[in-house]
């Protein structure tokens, strides 16, 4: 048995120098993963009576805790994108965190290879949801609704190179709103675009431009230009590259990886880095080349009138009609629309702060996208049944990260104090021996609907109670003593203005109600 154990003690090392050889050299991650896998085979092997392992206490790459004072800040941004959709008569749904795999399969074009699958559980394949879009198409087919509105906060997993600086992981939060249904063209795909608006307004992150374009559009494009139909989603998944890479990388993409014609990739790069707003649809539809294209012609209609219904909607200025614009994911139809954020962020400080000509030129982060996906709902149901589809999906872990770092800024400058509780007033002792009386004034308030709270200690002193008020930024504290207890009142101390006034014990609760709003 102690050989069998030095044996395996011996082949735990050697697979442990192996992994770390492999990830010195950065070598490809499912390789590494393979032998991590087989390191821990080995370890279990050991069972309880292997040696401790030493290990590093930390989150899994691509992942985060939140502190309360996070929280704080998560739960203010949801609250306010809750308020938005309800705002617009949706309604909500909850679906499972994994899908069988062949729900997800096939979906995401290039980036299916980033899908988390999960172990074979001796049953079903299944992968962990990497978009909350498929799952609601798969929960349409499966319950046959053929139309509604629909708004879903949860997380999604993917298997991203992660850059949690700039808000990506590999485990985050989508919140999505969606309308399905067979209605008029263009109207619910406005509406969808007016949310993303009035989202980005109410969370005050600064300038933002809502790019649009047609999956019509560009399939037309792509034809006018050259490119094969069948290479129209690998062009795709390049040209969606536009935002972050310049066109010579995109280009040099398509020609030698994609083995795209050069002569047909130079003539889409004449239209691709084009933008505009209706006089560009115009223009479009005037060239031989462009408009004389079907899906094209098509595409640029739809432009027209969503960019129609925009400005009823009061949303000309956020608007631009960009053709760089493809979001490489299989399943749209029609319209696309990116929210990109403009101008400087806490994380993406510029140097050089003369260019204020060209703000609205140059985008600091894309925080919102989607679009229309008429024939995903068919894909999962048994006669093909199709439901219209349109939605949008707002990206909050990059607003959360842009707004924990503007408010550590306001912190550092004004010292307030970000509060993690509701807590409203804290029941505090001058004296020993007054536990019991703390105790009983606290189920009081708490049977009335008061958010208070008091020290575990039986007898804390009172500047540390004080202090803790001060700390927590707790609005009133209720101080009670022995002459208190015997007079029948209690000391209502406003812990910001130091003023105090004694109050009768049964009035505790209405003083604390009125009180409240001058103290906030």
């Amino acid at each position: 048995m102690a050989d069998h154990k030095a044996q395996i003690q011996e082949k735990i090392k050697l697979q442990g120098e192996t992994v770390r050889r492999l990830k010195a050299e950065k070598a490809d991650a499912d390789k590494i993963s393979e032998e991590v896998s087989k390191l821990l085979d080995l370890k279990a092997q050991l069972g309880d009576d292997g040696p401790p392992q030493k290990f590093t206490l930390k989150t899994p790459k691509g992942t985060r805790d939140y502190s309360p004072q996070q929280m704080v800040i998560r739960n203010r941004v949801l609250d306010k994108i809750i308020t938005v959709f309800k705002r617009h008569g949706a309604e909500t749904i909850d679906t499972p965190i994994f899908e069988l795999k062949e729900v997800l399969t096939g979906k995401y074009g290039e980036d299916s290879k980033l899908i988390y699958d999960l172990a074979d559980q001796g049953g079903e394949i299944l992968s962990l949801r990497y978009d909350l879009t498929v799952p609601f198409a798969r929960f349409l087919a499966m319950n046959k609704i053929s139309n509604i509105k629909r708004y879903q906060i949860a997380k999604v997993y993917r298997r991203d190179n992660p850059a949690m600086t700039r808000g990506r992981y590999r485990e985050f939060y989508q919140c999505d709103f969606d309308i399905a249904g067979q209605y008029d063209p263009m109207i619910p795909d406005a509406e969808c675009v007016k949310v993303a608006t009035e989202i980005l307004s109410s969370l005050e992150l600064g300038d933002f431009i809502i790019k649009v374009n047609h999956r019509r559009l560009l399939d037309g494009l792509f034809e006018a230009c050259g490119i094969p139909a069948s290479s129209f989603r690998a062009a795709c998944s390049s040209v969606d590259k536009l935002d972050k890479t310049p066109w010579e990388e995109v280009r040099a993409e398509m020609v030698g990886e994609k083995k795209l014609d050069p002569d047909a990739v130079d003539r889409l790069g004449e239209y691709v880095r084009m933008n505009g707003g209706e006089e560009l649809a115009d223009t479009l539809l005037a060239d031989p080349k462009i408009g004389g294209t079907a899906a094209a012609k098509e595409g640029l209609q739809g432009i027209k009138l969503f960019l129609k219904y925009c400005k009823l909607f009061g949303l000309s200025s956020e608007i631009s009609f960009d053709l760089s614009l493809a979001r490489g994911l299989d399943y749209y139809t029609g319209i696309i629309f990116e929210a990109v954020l403009l101008g400087e962020t806490a994380e993406d400080s510029v140097a050089n702060k003369s260019k204020e000509n060209s703000a609205r030129e140059v985008g600091v982060g894309s925080v919102a996208g989607g679009g229309r996906y008429d024939n995903l709902v068919g894909m999962f149901d048994s006669k093909g049944r199709a439901v219209p589809c349109v939605g949008i999906s707002i990206g909050v872990e990059r607003i959360f990260s842009i707004l924990e770092a503007n408010v550590a800024r306001q912190k550092a400058a004004s010292g307030e104090v970000l509060r993690t509780t509701e807590v409203e007033a804290f029941v505090a002792s001058a004296q020993k021996n007054m536990l019991t009386h703390r105790m009983e004034l606290c189920r009081d308030l708490w049977d009335a609907g008061i958010k208070v709270e008091m020290s575990y200690k039986q007898n804390p002193k009172l500047l540390a109670q004080l202090q803790y008020c001060e700390e927590r930024g707790i609005p009133l504290a209720l101080v009670i003593g022995e002459s208190e207890v015997e007079k029948g009142i209690v000391k209502v101390r406003e812990v910001t203005s130091r003023k105090e006034e004694d109050i009768p014990r049964d009035s505790v609760a209405t003083e604390i109600r009125k009180r409240l709003p001058q103290c906030s």
